[in-house]
């Protein structure tokens, strides 16, 4: 299959529209709504759980079952503290960054709406620039143009209220997708393209497939560790994002070398089944997709890790998205990059044999 002409206008737009909308880790159930219907006509029926994860399922009644998943929420902050003149602090739902939010925008969802705020930082002309102190957690601060702890109630903000940043969908010199939330729904895109590919190529898959977006992966990789269980699943590949570690301070000792539009990152790490990292590492050679190699120490930090160690050990394998700022509003990955994935996902999923085990002592 070639890598030309995957994404579609339409399935474009619909990746603008999936990133648009908030997502907050908790609260993704409008996104996997979204998601849903995007891929209702692919698959034959859905799973879902009480905590908002949402599978398709090709072949529900096939004994054999493999998992490609993507996870489906964004970091976000709640508010935690209201002053008596009105401002609000926060904590992380995740992994916010704090260095990031002074002069930013805020979404605050309440049970009315939205609610518009600022986070606020005091003027250069104020600060001591002899002891200037950075962002820091419990010292950001948002602003809702309220007058004190009562107009703040009145506007239906209360401790709780989970907060997300307004950033849109942009594209880069013709070439490079840049928005808040590309980590990870650019894998919720991703994995719905496979299926979408899967059904316009009229591929009959000789096992159930179950396309899985999971949830609270960016708290601790609930969702997956959830979802598992349900599906009891003999196959999973994971698609999440990893590091471009060529932009400036980033140490490629530490974090060694990969880079946007350079191709999928595939990864070697304790909880990655090495027989079928090996089969899509042919898979991609023999199909002519570009992918790099990533090392990990003990764990992948991604959902792999709650597939692999479920269910008494699933072969698990991790194909990542370069991604460069993570966890900031302008998160940018490579329109390429983003097509060989859904390439390698695809053409892996047609090497596997139906009630294959990976075995290493077949």
């Amino acid at each position: 299959m070639s890598a030309k002409k995957i994404i579609t206008k339409k399935s474009l737009d619909f990746f603008e529209k999936y990133l648009n909308n908030a997502s907050p880790t908790g609260y993704e159930w409008e996104g996997q709504k979204l998601w849903m219907n995007y891929i209702k006509p692919y698959v034959d029926t859905f799973i879902t759980d009480s905590y908002g994860t949402a599978v398709g399922v090709i072949n529900p009644d096939a004994a054999y079952r493999v998992v490609i998943e993507g996870h489906s929420d964004e970091i976000s902050w709640y508010v935690n503290y209201i002053t008596d003149n009105g401002l609000l602090y926060v904590i992380r739902n995740g992994g916010s960054d704090h260095q990031i939010a002074p002069s930013k925008w805020v979404n605050i969802h309440t049970k009315n709406g939205i609610v518009k705020g600022v986070f606020g930082w005091p003027a250069i002309h104020t600060r001591d620039r002899a002891k200037e102190e950075p962002p820091k957690l419990d010292n950001i601060f948002i602003d809702i143009g309220a007058k004190d702890k009562d107009e703040v109630k009145k506007m239906g903000v209360h401790v709780g209220c989970v907060i997300t940043y307004p950033d849109t969908f942009q594209i880069l010199n013709g070439n490079k997708f840049v928005c808040r939330a590309i980590d990870n729904r650019a894998g919720g895109f991703m994995i719905a393209e496979v299926a979408r590919l899967l059904s316009e190529n009229k591929k009959k898959l000789p096992f159930g497939l179950y396309i899985t977006n999971a949830v609270q992966e960016e708290i601790g990789l609930r969702g997956a560790e959830m979802i598992t269980e349900t599906i009891k699943p003999n196959a999973a590949i994971i698609t999440d994002v990893c590091h471009d570690t060529t932009t400036p301070m980033i140490n490629k000792k530490q974090q060694g070398h990969t880079e946007m539009g350079a191709g999928p990152v595939i990864s070697y790490a304790p909880a990655v089944q090495n027989k079928l990292r090996e089969r899509i590492i042919e898979t991609a050679e023999a199909n002519n997709i570009p992918f790099q190699r990533m090392a990990a120490s003990r764990a992948t930090g991604t959902d792999t890790d709650a597939f692999a160690y479920s269910n008494g050990g699933v072969p698990s394998a991790l194909i990542s998205l370069p991604l460069r700022y993570m966890h900031t509003t302008v998160e940018t990955v490579h329109k390429d990059d983003v097509e060989n994935v859904i390439r390698l996902i695809y053409e892996s999923l047609l090497q596997i044999k139906n009630g294959e085990t990976f075995s290493y002592f077949d």
